[in-house]
Formats: structure tokens, sequence, C-alpha cells
């Protein structure tokens, strides 16, 4: 018999100190966590990953279809106690930077995690440097917890896929009138087949695209890509040398049709103010004219003809007063 109480006092002490005192746990201020009751996650309702606006904002018709996932209720930072039967799981929302080469499964693979492999338009294998940021989204919890095996390593092959398609399929930017963004539109014709050089002077534009297309990671796998920072381009070494002959002679031309379009645009600017000046003294000359014919219509309106022949007169004596010399005419009568 007291075998038997010893053994019933042993348990109660042993699962009180297992499940009573072993059952308090703290989470940190850069973690959350998710408890689950007999292996099921505390649900807040109804409430699904779709209810959330981001959701419908930035994944497409059919990605609504398939990646549904149920809102759980997220511990925050403090200390707690659960009961024997749940179970915590943990995630950190601190914001983790790692190379875009990075492949959480292999680590030697992408030449160790430095050096991402891509296929440009032209088919030349280009290695690209740089990094990314991303967090763990708080609000679609759930997706990382359950619904992805590994979440990581699913989410570092859907950036690498996006960036990969937008290399390939990368063209220079053009402004709404089909023109090149730059200007240059008869110049970057000639290279634009070239889309190394292409990729290398539009990296800010290439990192902008991913970030709205990588928007779509925190509703379907629960992390939040925040930013690409894709920092060079290295072509292979037997076209390095061609592609930098091919800048050279780009930038050339470019210079010398800025130089032919400002020496253009001069002319243009010399021609306007010529135009300018011809016409004011044209009016210069006219207005007098005009002054005239308006006063002789008015003496002609007021005195009749005689006041005009008066006005005639007075305004040849004091011509003849400035003239050097007179010639008169005898079909006149000798009136000049």
């Amino acid at each position: 018999m007291d075998v038997a109480v010893g053994l019933l006092v042993g348990f109660v002490l042993w699962f009180f100190a297992r499940f009573g005192l072993g059952g308090f746990y703290t989470i940190g201020p850069n973690e959350r966590a998710v408890l689950c009751t007999f292996g099921r996650a505390q649900r807040l309702g109804t409430a699904t990953s779709l209810d959330d606006p981001l959701a419908r904002e930035l994944m497409r018709p059919d990605e609504l279809e398939r990646y549904v996932y149920p809102q759980v209720r997220v511990i925050g930072p403090g200390f707690y106690w659960r009961l024997p039967w749940q179970s915590l799981h943990r995630a950190s929302i601190a914001t983790t930077t790692v190379s875009i080469a990075y492949d959480p499964e292999n680590s030697e693979a992408n030449r160790g995690g430095q050096i991402l492999e891509a296929v440009t338009k032209d088919q030349l294998n280009t290695g690209l440097t740089g990094q990314l940021r991303f967090q763990v989204s708080e609000r679609n919890l759930y997706a990382y917890l359950f619904g992805v095996k590994t979440p990581v390593a699913h989410v570092m092959a859907y950036f690498v896929s996006i960036l990969r398609d937008r290399i390939a399929n990368f063209e220079h930017p053009r402004n709404a009138g089909g023109t090149f963004a730059d200007g240059a539109a008869e110049v970057g014709a000639v290279v634009q087949g070239i889309s190394i050089n292409d990729l290398r002077k539009n990296l800010r534009d290439l990192n902008e695209r991913m970030d709205d297309e990588c928007g779509a990671s925190a509703p379907r796998y629960g992390i939040r890509l925040e930013a690409a920072l894709i920092t060079g381009i290295d072509p292979p070494p037997e076209v390095d040398s061609a592609l930098a002959a091919i800048n050279t002679a780009h930038n050339h031309v470019s210079s010398e049709i800025s130089l032919a379009q400002a020496a253009a645009d001069q002319r243009i600017v010399q021609s306007r103010r010529a135009v300018e000046i011809e016409t004011l003294n044209a009016q210069a000359e006219v207005e007098p004219l005009v002054a005239l014919a308006e006063q002789l219509r008015e003496l002609l309106g007021q005195g009749g003809p005689g006041a005009v022949d008066a006005y005639v007169r007075n305004a040849r004596i004091a011509l003849h007063r400035r003239a050097r010399q007179v010639v008169l005419s005898e079909l006149t009568g000798g009136r000049s």
C-alpha cells in the first residue's frame, strides 16, 4: 500500500513538474507563435487569408482559389502557460538578409551561394549578384508554419524563378511614344539586342519590377519579400570585351547625336530671334504708314479733297526744305 501511495505521489509530482512548471513559456520581441490544441491551430472564427485586402490586391483570381488559409490567433511577446495537450509553434519575424544565390537546401549550389546564373534574351549565360531581404508575415502566419514544408526554400525558388523570367524577357524601357527612356531611340535600337547592356543600365528598373512582382509571396507563402537589390551582372568572359567595345561605340554615337541636337537647337533659337527682330522692324516701318493713312482718312472726311491737297502741299514744302536737289517733271507742269 505504501508503495502504491509513493508511486501515486511521485506521478503527481512528476506531472506537476512536467506539465505545470514546464508548461510556462515566453515569446521574445522578435518572435510570434501559434498555439495548437490536439494539433489544431486556434482559429479566429471562420476568417481566412482572403479576408485580407492585401491578398485580393496582389494575387490573381486563380491564385485566390488555391491559396486559402485560415486566420489563426497569433501570440505576441510575453509570458504564457499552456496545457499538456497543447503544442507551440514559434516563428521569428526579424528581417533576414541573404544573397540572391542562397539555397537553404544545398549550401554548395550557385557557386557556394555567391552567384546566381541566368540566361538573357540573347542566349547568354550571365552571373547575378545581390541581396534579398525577407520577413515572416504575421498577417499570414498559418501559411508559413503549416502551409509549406520548407517555406524559406520555397520562397527563394519562387524569387529565383521570377528573376530568371525577368532577365530572359527584359527589354530597354520605353516611353509612351515608343522611344527609349533615355531619349536615344535610334542609338538604343542598335544595341537593343544586347540585353546585358540593357540590364546594366536599368538595374534600378529591374529591382523595382522585382519588388512589384514578388509582392504576392506574403499571401501565398507567409513570407514577405521586402526588397531585392541586384548589384552586379557579369557577362561571360568571351563576350565581355565585345560588350565593352559596343558600349564605347554606343557612347561615342550618343555623344555625336547629342552635340548635333544641341547645335540644331541653337540654330533654331537663333532663327526664331532673327524672325522676331525682322518682324519688329517691319512693324516699326508699317505703323507710321498706317497712322498717316488714318490721318489722311480723317482729313478727307472732315475737310474734303481740298484739305488733303493742302496737307500734301505743306508736306511737300517741308520736304523741299530738307532736300538738296529737286527734280521737276515736265509731265506735271513743273510740279514735283
